[in-house]
C-alpha cells in the first residue's frame, strides 16, 4: 500500500487529498546457471505490477490503473543486506482527464492510455522465513508522451509499507559467475519507427514522425551495450504547417516554403546506453540535435499563451527564444524497452528486435514510436581472466 501527495502540475492545479495506491506484484529470483546478466548485476529479481492509485481528488483528476514490468536491485550491500532500488517503466489508464469547459484545470493528463514510471527504495524492517515486510519511499510519473497536449503529467511522492512472500524459503545464490569470461563484441545496429506526436494545443491531432537510426558500439559480457550512432526524423507536423502557409513561417521563415520536407526534418548523433536482460533491453540514449530547423517555432508556439485584452481582442504571446530554448533546441533523449526475438544470453550473431520508446527535447516529451530493427554482433574478443 503506498500513501503519498500528488504534486501540482501547473497554475490552479485541482487541491489534492492524501493519494492512496495499492500495488500487487510477482516477481521471480533469476540464480539459473545460464543467465549470465544475472550473475553479471548481481541476481536481481524481475517482475511485472499491478496497481491502483487514488490521486485525491476523485472529481477533477481521478483514477490510474498501472501495469510495470520491473527489476529490483539489491544496493549498498556491503552496508546492509535489507535495501533495495526498483525501477519499473509500462503503461497507465486514467479515467479523468482535462477538458476545456468541464475540468480546465488540470492540465497534467488529456489521454486515456499513458507511459507510467516507477521508482522505489524498500527497505526490510522485519523479516520471518518466507516473508519480508518491507518500508518504502519513491517517486510515480504519468504522462502520454506529447501525443495529446496539454501534458504536464502527473508526478507523485510516495510512502510505502509492504510485505513480500516468497513460496520458498530465502534462496541461496548458486554462485556461476565464476564460469563466465570477461568478453566484449563489437555490433553493428539499425532500426527504422513510425512515431506520433501533436504540434501545440491549436494543432492537438495526432500526426505521424518517421525515424531511423544506425549506431555501433560494444557489447560487453552479454549484458551492458554501449555505443553511438546517427538519427534522421522527418515530422508530419512540421512538414504540414510550413505547406499550410503557417503565421510564424509567413512572419518570421518565409525561405522554409522553398523546401518543406527539409525544413521538416530533424537529424543528429547519440550516444546509446542499453542493460540486456535476455530477451529484453532498457535503453537509454543522448542525443545532439545538428540539424532541427523548425524547433523554433515549435517552440514558440507551445512556450507561448494568448489571453483576451479588456477590448475583447485576443492576444497571442510567442514564447521567448532564450538560454533555456537553446539547450532544448540542442539535446535530444530517448528512453524506452526492447524486445529481442533471441535471448542476447546466447550473444546470437543475427538479432532482431522491436521497441517502444518516448523521444524528447532533453526531458520535455517530443514523441511517442514503434520501431523495429536488427543487430549483427561480430566475432567475441574474450580475456583471460574470469568473473569472480
Amino acid at each position: 500500500m503506498h500513501l503519498g501527495k500528488t504534486l501540482e502540475a501547473n497554475t490552479d492545479f485541482p487541491k489534492t487529498s492524501l493519494q492512496k495506491s495499492v500495488f500487487l506484484s510477482y516477481g521471480v529470483y533469476n540464480f539459473k546457471p545460464n543467465k549470465e546478466w544475472a550473475a553479471r548485476l548481481n541476481y536481481p529479481k524481475t517482475g511485472i505490477a499491478l496497481g491502483y492509485t487514488d490521486f485525491g481528488n476523485s472529481d477533477k483528476i481521478g483514477q490510474a490503473i498501472s501495469l510495470y514490468p520491473f527489476i529490483e536491485f539489491a544496493i549498498l550491500r556491503k552496508a546492509t543486506p535489507n535495501l533495495n532500488l526498483q525501477i519499473g517503466i509500462g503503461a497507465s489508464y486514467t479515467n479523468t482527464q482535462f477538458d476545456a469547459i468541464e475540468n480546465p484545470f488540470n492540465r497534467a493528463i488529456t489521454t486515456d492510455l499513458n507511459w507510467s514510471f516507477r521508482s522505489f527504495l524498500y527497505y526490510d524492517i522485519y523479516k520471518k522465513q518466507k516473508t519480508d515486510y518491507r518500508l518504502g519511499l519513491g517517486y510515480l510519473h504519468h504522462s502520454n508522451g506529447h501525443t495529446r497536449l496539454p501534458n504536464q503529467g502527473l508526478n507523485s511522492l510516495a510512502f510505502s509499507l509492504s510485505a513480500k512472500f516468497d513460496s520458498r524459503y530465502k534462496p541461496k545464490p548458486i554462485h556461476t559467475a565464476h564460469s563466465f569470461s570477461n568478453k566484449s563484441q563489437t555490433y553493428i545496429s539499425w532500426r527504422v519507427g513510425i512515431g506520433q506526436n501533436v504540434l501545440s494545443e491549436e494543432f492537438n491531432s495526432k500526426k505521424e514522425v518517421y525515424s531511423i537510426a544506425i549506431s555501433a558500439g560494444k557489447i560487453i559480457n552479454n549484458t551492458f551495450k554501449f555505443g553511438g550512432g546517427f538519427y534522421y526524423r522527418f515530422y508530419e507536423h512540421y512538414y504540414d504547417y510550413i505547406k499550410n502557409d503557417g503565421d510564424l513561417v509567413d512572419e518570421q521563415l518565409p525561405h522554409f516554403k522553398d523546401n518543406p520536407f527539409g525544413y521538416a526534418t530533424n537529424f543528429g548523433l547519440f550516444a546509446t546506453s542499453e542493460l540486456l536482460l535476455g530477451h529484453i533491453g532498457f535503453e537509454f540514449d543522448l542525443g545532439l540535435n545538428i540539424y532541427k530547423p523548425f524547433y523554433k517555432i515549435d517552440w514558440q508556439l507551445n512556450q507561448g499563451y494568448s489571453f483576451v485584452s479588456g477590448n475583447g481582442e485576443t492576444i497571442v504571446v510567442l514564447g521567448e527564444l532564450d538560454w533555456y530554448y537553446e539547450i532544448k533546441r540542442t539535446v535530444s533523449s530517448r528512453m524506452g524497452l526492447k524486445y529481442y526475438l533471441w535471448s542476447n544470453t546466447k550473444a546470437p550473431k543475427h538479432n532482431i528486435f522491436i521497441g517502444a520508446h518516448i523521444n524528447a527535447n532533453l526531458g520535455q516529451a517530443d514523441f511517442t514510436d514503434l520501431s523495429i530493427g536488427y543487430t549483427y554482433r561480430f566475432n567475441y574478443k574474450e580475456q583471460t581472466n574470469k568473473l569472480l
